[in-house]
């Protein structure tokens, strides 16, 4: 199963009754192991949890923190990017150069990078003391 697969197959179990915008995510961990992540909306909307932090949520409480491959997926005209907190997120997991295809259900993709995503991340080098 591609990456892109396993995220469009997920997005079904996404809970999204509020708005009703479904969104699927699966990351490829260094192993080749796939994990999949769907929004998860609540009724106190800024408590719901993005696609993309459930699929590295599930690879790391599977034992891996580093993701090499990203794939979204959602209905919508145009790919949807993930939202700032995410893409900070996954820049915590992969490197700049780690692709990421954004696609929507009806079959357009976007391929892009996280460095494209998040350029000047905030990363480990800031936090060193000289």
């Amino acid at each position: 199963m591609s990456l892109l697969d396993a995220a469009r197959a997920v997005r079904e179990n996404a809970y999204a009754p509020y708005s009703r915008f479904k969104v699927g995510a699966a990351i490829r961990g260094a192993s080749g192991a796939i994990y999949r992540g769907v929004n998860v909306e609540n009724v106190a909307y800024p408590e719901g949890t993005c696609a993309e932090a459930g699929a590295i949520a599930a690879m790391v409480a599977a034992g891996e923190t580093e993701l090499v491959e990203v794939a979204v997926i959602a209905d919508s005209p145009e790919p949807v990017p993930p939202c700032g907190g995410c893409r900070q997120k996954l820049a915590e997991f992969g490197t700049g150069s780690t692709p990421v295809t954004l696609a929507t259900t009806e079959g357009k993709q976007f391929a892009t990078t996280i460095a494209e995503l998040l350029p000047g991340r905030f990363d480990q080098s800031h936090m060193s003391h000289t």
